[in-house]
């Protein structure tokens, strides 16, 4: 089957299926796995060239809702004729599991989706039993953009991996999936660590330094310990089972003296028991 992805996450559920090698090409986003690196571009998520995937001819394109402007994708597809279907937009970390399965049936890999979908939910129950063993959570704060702040609130996967990992989402009591707040406000809350993920800019990109100069940052008990880090933002923004590492990376921070340690490169859904 010859597929093509115009969305990150959907291009690292087809490599966690093993289609990597059945892609055309895929959007700009797309970096893992590291194979897909040398694929043809068709430009950003929300800019596809349709001409370029119309010419490819796919069996099959992967579409995406998951950011707004996206539907027109999908409304060039379909007055292409191109063959689609839209992945899911998932809201929790059991519904981004259910995406495997989605794409292992519309693409007749279900025997491979299910065996992952089976050892995700598993590596997810390992880190919920590890959490009930933490006596003190320490409060989170993610911020996914600076200028206006955004971060997530108690509808978004961030919390639940907050959870799991032993720790609280210090915007969990705002009833959305994505917050807008400014400074003052995180000041307040005073979280005991700050994790920066800038959705779309490289780890490399981030000054903490644009943190620090922000007013009466260095009185905030983060800064103060030593607590403030800019993780790699594709391990905790995109519905892929790649969360699993982000909860594993965040969950090695909070309480190293309980969880397994964070190893680089190593996906532990991707190894054999």
């Amino acid at each position: 089957m010859k597929l093509i992805s115009i969305c990150p996450s959907n291009t690292e559920l087809v490599g966690y299926l093993g289609l990597t090698s059945s892609l055309l090409a895929v959007d700009d986003y797309s970096d893992w796995p590291e194979e897909v690196c040398h694929l043809p571009r068709l430009g950003s998520d929300l800019h596809i060239d349709m001409d370029k995937v119309e010419r490819l001819e796919p069996d099959l394109v992967l579409a995406s809702l998951s950011v707004p402007g996206m539907e027109r994708n999908i409304e060039e597809l379909k007055k292409r004729n191109i063959p689609y279907v839209i992945v899911p937009n998932p809201k929790t970390l059991t519904e981004v599991g259910e995406s495997l399965r989605f794409v292992g049936n519309v693409t007749d890999t279900q025997v491979k989706a299910n065996e992952l979908y089976m050892k995700y939910n598993q590596l997810l129950e390992q880190f919920r039993l590890i959490s009930k063993k933490v006596e003190k959570k320490k409060t989170i704060y993610w911020e996914w953009w600076a200028k206006p702040i955004f971060t997530p609130g108690a509808y978004n996967w961030l919390t639940e991996i907050s959870e799991l990992a032993g720790g609280k989402n210090v915007f969990d009591d705002v009833k959305k999936a994505s917050v807008q707040t400014d400074w003052e406000d995180v000041k307040n809350r005073n979280p005991d660590v700050m994790s920066i993920i800038w959705v779309g800019v490289q780890t490399k990109r981030v000054n903490p330094k644009v943190i620090l100069k922000r007013s009466d940052a260095e009185q905030m008990a983060a800064v103060q310990n030593n607590q403030l880090y800019i993780l790699e933002e594709p391990l905790f923004c995109r519905p892929s089972p790649r969360l699993l590492l982000g909860l594993s990376k965040i969950a090695s921070i909070l309480h190293p003296e309980l969880y397994p340690v964070f190893v680089e490169g190593e996906d532990p859904l991707l190894t054999n028991d």
